[in-house]
């Protein structure tokens, strides 16, 4: 499948129904999804990986994985509504997953990759650090999206070095966000993310 293909594909799924703002449910742009995606399939984290999806809801990323050919994929998301959603987006795009109705905090499993696009801490300040503190629990390899903001990226820096990770590559692109709670002001509004590719440090993974 090539990169504009899965963007398109992507694109197509069902997005919320009911997006609850504290949990920051913004539906993951295909074009974004893809990018994610392809920069992970180029390492060789996706084909014939265990993957994990952090903050799954409609399954975008996680259903994107396995039509690259992941092995398997742990769709974990906390919100009922979105997961069912998931699962008739997965049906409907003829891959199977493996759902897991949970806290990401609660997921327990050691897998390759994990992918996710956790909240940005708009509504809740740090509400990304439980997902990148899981990931660097059962990962050695980590893709993530995060604002493209000086502060954001000094955090992250931070965050990924004093828990054993390197960030190996860096990729801006714009989100489309529309207008879908009361907060909002604009009919949709573009704003620049990076996409993160963390790695467990050498020295690090050979304490695993």
């Amino acid at each position: 499948m090539k990169k504009k293909h899965l963007a398109i594909l992507l694109s197509k799924l069902r997005g919320f129904e009911n997006p609850k703002p504290y949990l920051e449910q913004y539906r993951t742009p295909g074009e974004v999804a893809s990018n994610l995606l392809w920069l992970a399939y180029s390492f060789g984290d996706i084909k014939g990986k265990v993957v994990a999806d952090f903050g799954s809801g409609t399954g975008v990323l996680a259903i994107g994985a396995k039509l690259l050919g992941a092995r398997k994929v742990y769709a974990v998301e906390v919100d009922p509504e979105a997961l069912k959603i998931a699962r008739e987006n997965a049906e409907n795009a003829g891959v199977e997953l493996d759902f897991i109705l949970a806290n990401v905090s609660d997921f327990d499993k050691k897998v390759d990759t994990v992918i996710m696009n956790p909240p940005f801490g708009s509504q809740k300040r740090h509400a990304d650090r439980p997902f990148l503190l899981k990931a660097f629990e059962v990962s050695d390899v980590i893709y993530s999206i995060h604002l493209s903001k000086p502060e954001v990226r000094t955090f992250i820096q931070s965050f990924v070095t004093q828990h054993g990770f390197t960030i190996t590559n860096r990729l801006t692109v714009s989100f489309e966000i529309p207008m879908q709670f009361h907060f909002h002001r604009k009919a949709l509004e573009r704003i620049p993310v990076d996409i993160y590719r963390f790695e467990k440090s050498l020295a690090d993974s050979t304490k695993r």
